[in-house]
Formats: C-alpha cells, structure tokens, sequence
C-alpha cells in the first residue's frame, strides 16, 4: 500500500480544523442555513438563500385552464406572481382534501435566481430559519433515485421537550431542480 501525504496547503483553510496537540488535521462539517416549513402533514426544508421573503396569506385570484398545482396569483405590493402549491405538488396533499383552511396557509416568495421568474410556493405553515451541519444531513439511496432527484438530503433534527428528546426528518428539497421544467404561468 502506497502513502498518501495531504499538507496544510492542500486543503481550504475553511476546512481545517486542529485537532490535538500534534496539529493532526480534521475535516469542519460545512453548515447549511434552511428555511423549514410543514406542507400537509409533512416537514420540507429549501436552502435560505432561495427565499426572498415570507409572507402571510393574501387573497388569490384563480386563473383558469392551469395545473393543478398553480394555484393562481396574487398581487404583493404591486408585483403579481404565480401561487404553486407546494403540496399538491409533492403529493403531500390532495388540493380538493386539504384539511388546513387555505387562509392559515403561508406564501414563500422565492428568489428571482430560483427559477428566473417571480414565483411564490404556498406552504401550511414556515416554522424557521435554522442552521444545520453537513454530519446532521442523510444524502444516501433515498436521495439518489432518479424520480426523487429534488431531494438534496433528509435532515435529522433534534426536537427537546421537557422530558424527552425526539428526532424529526426534514425533507430537504432543491426547490430550482423541482419546478424545473414544470409550466409556471408567465404573467408578471
């Protein structure tokens, strides 16, 4: 067996981390900041940097001969963007059996960079901004399947109650691959 020899200088001082004594070198779990929020019953996450904004719910107009997951428009301080319906998008909720009432329901204005358009996703509720290490994120087999190719990762979050310590898995989504290629209505 041959002996690989990594210096200092081979490596991103961002990713250098003294260990001991000895100046032994480590790889620093990189950190990833999300904006968490629950579509149907489920718990999503997309990268913070995707969002513009959050916003409460705001009247939508219908527009006819659409999707089932383009909910219609809305008119946010002048700009009218297309609603999509994040849920019925995902098969996490069935638009016509909704158990939530659509007016508790939360907008996340994403990023023009996201799609290059102004586009919001309807959400039950956003219930964070948080930040997370590389070691907490499972990218394996389940992420890898070819029809799920919008799920960077599953989140291993842990939940503290009084007593009790508990896991919850978030479902970390490339929000640009998923509504690549879907047909977003132009109107702006």
């Amino acid at each position: 067996m041959s002996e690989i020899q990594i210096s200092e200088s081979d490596i991103p001082s961002s990713k250098i981390k003294i260990t001991s004594e000895n100046e032994t070198l480590g790889f620093v779990d990189e950190e990833i900041q999300i904006v968490e929020f629950i579509s149907g019953n489920e718990h999503y996450a997309i990268n913070l940097f995707d969002v513009r904004e959050v916003v409460e719910y705001t009247r939508i107009t219908r527009v006819p001969n659409t999707h089932r997951y383009m909910r219609g428009i809305i008119d946010l301080r002048g700009e009218i963007m297309p609603v999509i319906d994040l849920g019925v998008l995902l098969h996490s909720h069935d638009m016509n059996n909704v158990s939530e009432k659509e007016e508790n329901c939360r907008f996340i204005v994403l990023d023009e960079h996201v799609v290059n358009k102004k586009v919001c996703i309807m959400v039950t509720d956003v219930l964070s901004v948080s930040t997370f290490s590389s070691s907490q994120v499972d990218t394996g087999s389940t992420c890898e399947n070819e029809k799920t190719g919008h799920i960077l990762g599953i989140i291993r979050k842990e939940l503290r109650n009084a007593d009790k310590i508990s896991n919850a898995l978030l479902i970390w989504i490339n929000i640009a691959s998923l509504l690549h290629g879907i047909e977003i209505n132009s109107l702006r």
